[in-house]
């Protein structure tokens, strides 16, 4: 797990070496081991690297093959990276290092643009053509690890694994993208790719690669789909089937997740998700196995930790547990970082708590297994029963997913931001695209591709990455992924939400944790906004950037600020904190 950028120059100018380095600078917490930086003519490549595989320096980055004429810029990890090796080896391929970046290059060098299909894994990368003079940027299946990219056609290309990296190579165009700002107000604060909160900057389409030719044209490839379409057997096949076909596939996404050359940690929540990873590693005979949990202070009557499960599974398996508590207190003090931490501006309470967690768990592991995606992938939101008999799916999903309606958009936002409904369009657009017929299939794929990709997954990367710690998220393992789509939304929504996963962790959890109310992490401090937290977002609002900037109407902000605790979204988030949220983020990064 790494950061790297990048720039590429298209006219007869040499690529600025001092601007990849201010990139690759400013991405130091994502690769704190070692620095990098290769320049030929037009194309300079930096890099930070977490040393994870192959701890020696023969696995150093950018790695430049001159045999093969090509250079490689990697963040990720491919756990599989030994069996291709060995098929590349089978190929006449010489290897001077151990890890899986050299595998990546050749495997680029041997396949070309079908190399990702080969890879199991979270990855993004750029290599550059030698002889050809292209560049590909390439990113996984479900866009676990980020690529941004900055384009001046005919001139530029500038990419990194961190839109602030971006900021810090300077000359840039940062005004606000008129349909990103509105999917951050209506989409739950989703902004999918390739939009960015500034025009300047789009993120590459996970599953993708774009080629880039020595002259600027550009070329877009995708080499995954993930379809919802079911043959006659999987509609037939008993629940038994598929709790068997589930737990096999977990098994195996576990166990590659421990792939590593340094001990891998999990993040211990005390849900099911984060619960089950536990006890199938202990049923695989893991030893001495870390977890981590995490807690805050009560708040408005709301308890802020859940540790009575974290503590029944780590009793239960025998882990090595940590317990981080967290006062108020310290959460005001962290949030300037946490905001800083932030590629984009990311409304989810429990930023905070990943941040402070990763601090934490930073000190004691490099790789940690998390939770994430179990809810996207088999069906646990509340959302989703509904939508299964559904006649207007469009409407139905908004209806309990958006944080506002496009009227109250119009109130929320300055004149000169008023755009017309971009997200509405973008799920009708989405949920009408071949492979899924039923309206929760359309819901639960939308989901996987993009609200994933763009909330949990990169909250997770944004925060973990702060403090140099690889998270990696078994239940996105892209078979498991495709596994379940095929499970019909019956299993996945029986048992309260899913069931099918649920059926498989009765097998070896403890009922307690299983048949729990949901959890997720709880902030209740940053929830009702009161007192210093208040006083916080009231004078960012209040500020004289916020104040000239006018991109939120005065009426809407004294509106929000005069009771926060009467404007809370379906989801139940604070929409002032939302707002405030993205007037901090805008500012930290001197936008």
């Amino acid at each position: 797990m790494c950061g790297f950028s990048g720039e590429v120059r298209f006219d007869s100018g040499l690529a600025d070496i001092a601007a990849v380095a201010r990139m690759t600078g400013r991405m130091a917490p994502r690769g704190p081991d070692a620095a990098g930086v290769a320049a030929q003519s037009r194309v300079a490549f930096g890099h930070r690297r977490l040393k994870i595989i192959d701890l020696s320096e023969r696995a150093q980055q950018p790695m430049v093959d001159a045999e093969l004429g090509l250079t490689l810029a990697f963040n990720g990890c491919i756990y599989n990276y030994r069996e291709l090796r060995s098929e590349l080896q089978g190929k006449g391929y010489r290897f001077f290092s151990e890890g899986d970046t050299e595998v990546v290059l050749k495997a680029w060098h041997a396949w070309g643009l079908d190399a990702p299909k080969k890879f199991h894994g979270m990855f993004a990368f750029a290599v550059h053509e030698r002889d050809s003079g292209r560049v590909a940027l390439c990113r996984d299946r479900l866009g676990i690890k980020p690529l941004y990219l900055a384009e001046q056609p005919a001139k530029r290309l500038r990419f990194a694994s961190s839109l602030p990296a971006l900021l810090a190579g300077r000359d840039l165009d940062t005004t606000l993208d008129p349909v990103a700002l509105h999917h951050y107000m209506s989409f739950h604060a989703v902004v999918p790719a390739p939009f960015t909160m500034l025009n300047g900057v789009k993120k590459l389409q996970p599953a993708s690669i774009a080629v880039f030719e020595a002259d600027g044209r550009r070329q877009d490839h995708v080499y995954w789909t993930l379809s919802f379409a079911r043959e006659a057997a999987d509609l037939e096949a008993s629940a038994d089937h598929w709790e068997g076909q589930v737990r096999a596939a977990l098994d195996t996404a576990v166990a590659r997740r421990m792939v590593s050359d340094v001990p891998v940690g999990v993040l211990l929540s005390g849900g099911v998700d984060s619960s089950l990873i536990v006890a199938l590693l202990a049923e695989a005979g893991q030893k001495g196995l870390k977890t981590f949990s995490i807690g805050f202070e009560e708040a408005n009557g709301e308890k802020g930790d859940e540790f009575v499960y974290s503590d029944l599974v780590a009793k239960h398996f025998g882990t090595e547990h940590y317990k981080i508590f967290v006062k108020s207190r310290r959460l005001l003090d962290a949030m300037p970082k946490v905001i800083d931490a932030m590629s984009e501006p990311m409304v989810s309470y429990d930023n905070v708590g990943f941040y402070l967690l990763s601090e934490e768990v930073s000190q004691h592991v490099k790789v940690v297994q998390s939770g994430q995606g179990a809810d996207e992938i088999f069906g646990g939101y509340h959302w989703y029963p509904p939508l299964l008999d559904s006649n207007d799916p469009v409407a139905d999903y908004a209806g309990v997913f958006f944080d506002r309606s496009h009227a109250e958009y119009a109130e929320a936002i300055g004149s000169d931001y008023l755009t017309e409904d971009f997200s509405t369009a973008f799920v009708a657009g989405h949920f009408g695209l071949p492979g899924a017929d039923r309206a929760v299939d359309k819901a639960l794929r939308l989901d996987t591709q993009v609200m994933l990709t763009d909330d949990p997954v990169k909250r997770v990367d944004n925060m973990t990455m702060a403090w140099g710690l690889e998270a990696r998220v078994p239940f996105l393992d892209h078979e498991l992924v495709e596994l379940a789509a095929r499970v019909p939304p019956e299993h996945k929504l029986s048992d309260g939400g899913k069931g099918v996963l649920k059926a498989v962790a009765r097998k070896v959890l403890p009922a307690a944790v299983i048949d729990r109310p949901k959890g997720y992490f709880p902030v209740p401090a940053l929830k009702y906004l009161e007192g210093p937290y208040l006083d916080m977002v009231r004078d960012t609002l209040n500020s004289k950037t916020a104040r000239e900037r006018g991109l939120f109407r005065r009426e809407y902000v004294d509106m929000l600020l005069q009771d926060p605790k009467a404007h809370i979204t379906p989801l139940r988030g604070s929409k002032l904190w939302q707002v405030s949220l993205l007037e901090m983020w805008l500012q930290t990064h001197g936008v």
